[in-house]
C-alpha cells in the first residue's frame, strides 16, 4: 500500500491539477447539502476493496467539495472568514507532501527557524521583548488555554501554594472557547466584569469589580484576559488600562487577539492596542486576518522560561530532544506532536513581504470604515456599535428572526452571499466581518440594499 507506482503518481497528478485549478479560479460561495442528499449522491465510500481514486477524487470534485462553503469568497461575511494567499495555501500542500515533523529542532530544525521568524514579526508588532517566543497551534482555542495554563503555572511557583479556587476575570465579550477552557478544562473560576456600552473591558470596571469580590475570590484571581479585537462586536479592550491593575495585583495579562491582533500591522489602528507591549502572553490567528490557511494560531509569551515551565513533558524517549539551547515548539503548548503549522503564513510573509500585509490589513480596514458609512446613511438599517476593526454589527429596522433567516437563505441560494444573525444586547441582528482584501465596498453596498 505505501510503495510508490505509477497508479500512485497518476493519483498525485490528478489531485495536483484539481488543487492548482481550485488556486487559479474564484470559487463559487457553493452550499451545504443535506444528509439525504449526501447519503443519496454519495453513499457510502468506506468499502473494503476501495473505490479508486478516479472515483474518490470525482465524488470530491463533484459532491462533496460544493456541499462546503468557500470561506474564502470576497462575499462570505459570516463569523471570521478565510482568505489565505495563493502562495499560503500552495505552500500547505508542499507542508502536508512534506510531512514535516513541527514538535521539535532535532527533528524538525529548518520548519522551526523558519515559523520562529514569523513568530519575531508578530510579535515586533505587538512590542514585545528580544526574548519574547512561542508556537504555532491549531488555534485560538488551544492557544487561549495553553496560555492560561502557563498563568497559572507561574502564579503556583510565585505564590508558592494554590488557593482554595483559583479565578480568572474575563468579560462578557471573551470568546466562548477562553470561558469554556477555565470551566471544563482547567476547572477555574471565571470572574466576568461588565464591559462598558461597546462591549468593551475597561480597567476603571476591572479595578471596582475586583474590589467588591469576597477576599477568597479575589485571592485566586491569577490572570485576567484582554481581547484585542471581539469576534461578535470587533472592539478592542482597553488593554493599557487592564494591564495597570494586573501589574497593581500581580496578575497575568493574557491578551486574545485571535481576530483583531492582526490589526498590529496597520498604522491607522495601531493606537487601539495601547498597552498589548506589557501583556505576557499574546494570540493571533494568522488564518482569520493575516492571509493563511486554515488552521494557525500564534501563540507568543513575553518570557518562554514561564511557559517551558508549564509544558515542557518529560520522558525517557524524549531525552534526545530535550537539549540546553534548542526551540522545541512542543515546549510551549499543551501539544506534543505537531504539524508545522506555521510554515504556510511564514511563506506567504517571506513572499509577499511585510509592506504587502502592512497594506491588504489596511485596505479592510478602509472598505470596514465606508460599510459603516453605507450604513449610516441608509434609511432601513441602523449600525450597533461603531466598529474599531473590520466587524459592522448592524440591523435591520422592523426584521425578526425568520426574517433575517429567509434574508440570509436567499442571499446563499442566489449565491450572492453568506451572512448570518447574531445577537447583541438580546435582540437579533447581524454582521459583516471583513479580513479578505478582496471584498468591497460595492459587494457591501449590494448587500445592505438587498435587505429593503
Amino acid at each position: 500500500m505505501h510503495r510508490y507506482s505509477p497508479a500512485d503518481e497518476r493519483t498525485i497528478r490528478a489531485i495536483a491539477d484539481y488543487c492548482l485549478d481550485r488556486l487559479a479560479m474564484e470559487a463559487p460561495l457553493d452550499r451545504p447539502l443535506t444528509p439525504a442528499e449526501l447519503d443519496a449522491q454519495v453513499g457510502q465510500t468506506v468499502v473494503a476493496a476501495g473505490m479508486g481514486p478516479d472515483e474518490a477524487l470525482r465524488l470530491w470534485a463533484d459532491v462533496l467539495g460544493p456541499a462546503c462553503l468557500s470561506v474564502d469568497h470576497r462575499r462570505y461575511l459570516s463569523f471570521i472568514p478565510n482568505a489565505p494567499t495563493k502562495a499560503a495555501a500552495a505552500f500547505d500542500m508542499l507542508v502536508g507532501a512534506s510531512n514535516v515533523y513541527g514538535g521539535s529542532w532535532l527533528e524538525g530544525a529548518g520548519a522551526v527557524y523558519a515559523e520562529n521568524q514569523a513568530l519575531r514579526w508578530l510579535a515586533d508588532l505587538a512590542g514585545l521583548p528580544a526574548e519574547a517566543g512561542g508556537v504555532f497551534v491549531q488555534g485560538g482555542t488551544i492557544g487561549n488555554l495553553s496560555a492560561l495554563v502557563a498563568a497559572r503555572e507561574s502564579a503556583l511557583h510565585k505564590r508558592g501554594g494554590r488557593p482554595r479556587r483559583w479565578a480568572v476575570c474575563v468579560t462578557g465579550e471573551t470568546h466562548s472557547s477562553v470561558k469554556h477552557a477555565l470551566h471544563v478544562v482547567m476547572d477555574v473560576d471565571v470572574v466576568e466584569v461588565p464591559g462598558d456600552a461597546r462591549g468593551r473591558l475597561l480597567g476603571s470596571a476591572l479595578l471596582a469589580t475586583v474590589a467588591g469580590l469576597p477576599d477568597e475570590v479575589r485571592d485566586g484571581i491569577f490572570a485576567v484576559v484582554a481581547t484585542a479585537g471581539s469576534t461578535n462586536l470587533g472592539v478592542v479592550d482597553d488593554i493599557a488600562g487592564v494591564a495597570a491593575v494586573a501589574d497593581q495585583h500581580g496578575w497575568w495579562l493574557h491578551v486574545d487577539g485571535a481576530y483583531g491582533g492582526a490589526g498590529l500591522a496597520a498604522p491607522s489602528a495601531r493606537h487601539l492596542f495601547a498597552g498589548v507591549e506589557r501583556a505576557d502572553s499574546f494570540i493571533v490567528d494568522p488564518h482569520k486576518w493575516l492571509f493563511a490557511p486554515f488552521d494557525s494560531c500564534a501563540l507568543i509569551y513575553r518570557d518562554p522560561v514561564q511557559a517551558r515551565a508549564a509544558h515542557t513533558q518529560h520522558a525517557g524517549y524524549l531525552d534526545p530532544v530535550t537539549v540546553e539551547g534548542e526551540w522545541n515548539p512542543s515546549d510551549f503548548a499543551i501539544q506534543l506532536t505537531r504539524r508545522a503549522r506555521g510554515l504556510p503564513f511564514w511563506f506567504s510573509l517571506a513572499v509577499h513581504g511585510t509592506d504587502a500585509y502592512r497594506d491588504a490589513v489596511e485596505q479592510t480596514l478602509a472598505v470596514a470604515r465606508t460599510g459603516a458609512d453605507l450604513i449610516r446613511d441608509a434609511d432601513h438599517v441602523r449600525l450597533l456599535v461603531e466598529p474599531d476593526l473590520t466587524v459592522l454589527l448592524f440591523e435591520r429596522i422592523g426584521w425578526d428572526v425568520e426574517e433575517y433567516a429567509r434574508w440570509g437563505s436567499r442571499l446563499l441560494a442566489e449565491q450572492v452571499a453568506f451572512v448570518t444573525p447574531t445577537r447583541h444586547g438580546g435582540r437579533v441582528c447581524t454582521r459583516f466581518a471583513i479580513v479578505n482584501p478582496l471584498t468591497t465596498a460595492d459587494d457591501l453596498a449590494l448587500i445592505i440594499d438587498s435587505m429593503h
